[in-house]
C-alpha cells in the first residue's frame, strides 16, 4: 500500500514564497491563514505551519476567516463553509493550537485582521489555490505583510508546479501524469497534523484584536436562518439539504466506497441511481483532501505504485493504474480531469474568458453566430427553468434546489444554453453566472473545465457541421434520454 511511505516534511515543490519578507525569529507564533484547504486532516499547508512552529519553537495560530464581500456570497455558500468551521473547531479542541474563526459581519469589517495578526507572527503560511478571487487576495496580502508569506499547494496529487505549461487535452495531460506523477504518489500530507504533537501552548489573541474582530460563537449555529440573516449576502440562494464540513464529507466518502464505487462504470451516468461520490463541493471548499480519497481507493484495491500496469505512458485511460475498472474510471475523474482544470487556472490567467478557447473553436462558433436559434431564452428564463424542454428544466431545478446537477446531465445543461442563447459569449456568461451562483462546487477549476468543455475546450472538432454549434460537439435532450433513464429524474425535478 502507498500508506507506508509517508515523508516527514512537506515537499519543497509544493511550497512557494508569496513575498520577499524574512522570517521573524522574534515573533510570538506561527500563523496559518486557512483559505482553501479548510480542514485539519490531510492538509499540506497545516503540516508546513506545524513544521515552522516546531523549528522555531513557537505556538501555532490558525486563522479561518469568511468574508461577506466575495463574489456570489449567499446563504448556501456561507452555511456550507460555516459548518466546516464548526467541524474544525471541534477537531482542534484540546490541541496545542489556537483556532481563530472569524465571520465578517459586513463588507470591509475584516480588513486589516490578517495584517494585524501577522505583525506578531514569525511566518505566515497559506493555501495555494489558482482560481476565483483567492490568487488576487493572497497577492494583495503578500505586499502588506512584513514577514514571510508562503503558499502551499495541496490541491491535487500532482504538484501544480510540475506541469509548467497549459495542457490542451485530457489525453496529453494524462500522458504527462503517467510519466511524472508516480514519484509524487509517495508524498502526501499527514492524516492528522497534531497526532502526538509537541507544540508550545498557544498564546491568546490580544484583547484589542478580539474586540475589533470578534469571533462569533458557534453555539448559535443551530438557529441557522437567524444567524445567516445577520450577513449582507444573497438570501435568495437558500441552503440546501446536507451539510458542509469534513465530518459530512468523510461520511459521503465512506458511503461511496461501499455502495457507489463498485458500480461506478455501469451506473454513474444514470441520474436515477445514487452512485456518484457527491464529493465535489467538499473537494472545492477543502473539507476533504484528494490525497485522502486516493489513499482510501489505493488501500481498498491493495495497490502500490509498483502495481501500475506496465508503467503505462500512452495516455489511455484503461489499464493505467492496474486497478479494478471502477476505481480506474473514478481516478480518471479525480486526478486527470480535476487536475487538468487546476493546471489551466495555474498557467492561464484568462481561464474564465471566451478568448481562452482554442482558435478552431472561436472560428467555428464565430462563423455560426448569426445562425437562427430554434429557441432564444434570456438569463431569467434559464434561471427560472422556463424553457420548452422538461429534461433541461429538471437539471436547472436540481441546481437551484440542491446546488448540484447530475454529472452527465450537466453536459446537456451547458450545451442547450449554448444552443438557445443569442451568442456563444452570452451563453458563457449565463453558464458562469448560474453555476457560480447556485452550484456548491461552482467557482472551482474543475467547474470551469466543465463549462468551457461545453464550448469546445479539451475537445476536438466534430462533424457534420451543425447550425449554431459549427464543429463543436452537439448534444440533444432526445439522444440523452435514449442513453440514460430520465423518467424518474424528470418527475422529481421538472416542476
Amino acid at each position: 500500500m502507498v500508506a507506508n511511505a509517508m515523508k516527514d516534511t512537506v515537499p519543497t515543490i509544493r511550497i512557494r514564497r508569496a513575498n520577499d519578507a524574512p522570517v521573524n525569529p522574534g515573533g510570538e507564533y506561527v500563523l496559518y491563514w486557512m483559505t482553501a484547504s479548510r480542514r485539519v486532516h490531510w492538509n499540506f499547508s497545516l503540516d508546513r505551519a506545524v513544521e515552522w512552529a516546531k523549528e522555531l519553537n513557537k505556538p501555532l495560530m490558525i486563522l479561518e476567516a469568511l468574508r461577506v464581500g466575495y463574489p456570489w456570497a449567499s446563504d448556501r455558500i456561507h452555511r456550507f463553509i460555516m459548518k466546516g468551521m464548526s467541524d474544525n473547531r471541534t477537531a482542534l479542541k484540546g490541541r496545542n493550537v489556537l483556532y481563530y474563526p472569524y465571520l465578517e459581519p459586513e463588507e470591509g469589517a475584516g480588513k486589516g485582521l490578517l495584517e494585524t495578526l501577522a505583525r506578531d507572527a514569525s511566518v505566515v503560511v497559506t493555501d495555494d489555490f489558482p482560481a476565483f478571487f483567492l490568487p488576487r487576495m493572497v497577492l494583495a496580502a503578500a505586499g502588506k505583510l512584513t514577514v514571510r508569506l508562503e503558499q502551499v499547494d495541496g490541491s491535487g496529487m500532482l504538484p501544480m508546479a510540475v506541469g509548467g505549461r497549459v495542457f490542451t487535452t485530457a489525453y496529453s495531460f494524462r500522458r504527462f501524469l503517467q510519466k511524472h506523477l508516480p514519484p509524487h504518489l509517495w508524498e502526501y500530507p499527514k492524516a492528522f497534523a497534531f497526532k502526538n504533537d509537541s507544540l508550545k501552548a498557544p498564546v491568546p489573541v490580544k484583547k484589542g484584536i478580539r474586540k475589533r474582530w470578534p469571533s462569533i460563537p458557534f453555539s448559535g449555529l443551530k438557529v441557522e436562518a437567524q444567524v445567516l440573516k445577520r450577513f449582507p449576502i444573497d438570501h435568495d440562494v437558500f441552503p440546501v439539504p446536507g451539510e458542509g464540513g469534513a465530518v459530512r464529507g468523510r461520511k459521503l466518502l465512506d458511503r461511496f466506497m461501499k455502495t457507489g464505487l463498485p458500480g461506478y462504470v455501469s451506473d454513474r451516468n444514470q441520474p436515477d441511481l445514487a452512485v456518484t461520490s457527491g464529493l465535489s463541493p467538499y473537494l472545492h471548499f477543502g473539507h476533504v483532501s484528494p490525497h485522502e480519497v486516493f489513499q482510501r481507493i489505493a488501500r481498498q484495491e491493495n495497490w502500490g505504485v509498483e502495481k501500475s500496469a506496465e508503467k503505462k505512458t500512452d495516455g489511455r485511460r484503461s489499464g493505467w493504474w492496474g486497478m479494478d475498472e471502477n476505481a480506474e474510471a473514478f481516478l480518471d475523474q479525480l486526478i486527470t480531469w480535476r487536475e487538468l482544470g487546476f493546471n489551466r487556472c495555474r498557467y492561464d490567467e484568462n481561464y474564465d474568458r471566451y478568448a481562452s478557447l482554442p482558435q478552431w473553436v472561436r472560428d467555428t462558433l464565430d462563423a455560426h453566430t448569426k445562425d437562427k436559434r430554434p429557441y432564444v431564452y434570456a438569463l431569467r428564463d434559464f434561471e427560472n427553468a422556463e424553457t420548452h424542454d422538461s429534461l433541461w428544466n429538471a437539471a436547472q431545478n436540481q441546481l437551484v434546489r440542491e446546488g448540484r446537477i447530475h454529472n452527465y446531465l450537466r453536459m446537456l445543461w451547458g450545451k442547450k444554453i449554448l444552443h438557445w442563447s443569442v451568442s456563444p459569449q452570452e451563453a458563457l456568461d449565463i453558464m458562469i453566472r448560474l453555476n457560480n451562483r447556485y452550484a456548491l462546487d461552482g467557482r472551482d477549476p474543475n467547474s470551469y473545465s466543465g463549462i468551457f468543455w461545453v464550448l469546445g475546450r479539451y475537445d476536438r472538432a466534430w462533424g457534420p457541421e451543425r447550425p449554431v454549434f459549427g464543429k463543436v460537439r452537439y448534444i440533444s435532450s432526445k439522444n440523452t434520454a435514449r442513453k440514460i433513464r430520465t423518467g424518474d429524474y424528470v418527475k422529481q425535478y421538472a416542476t
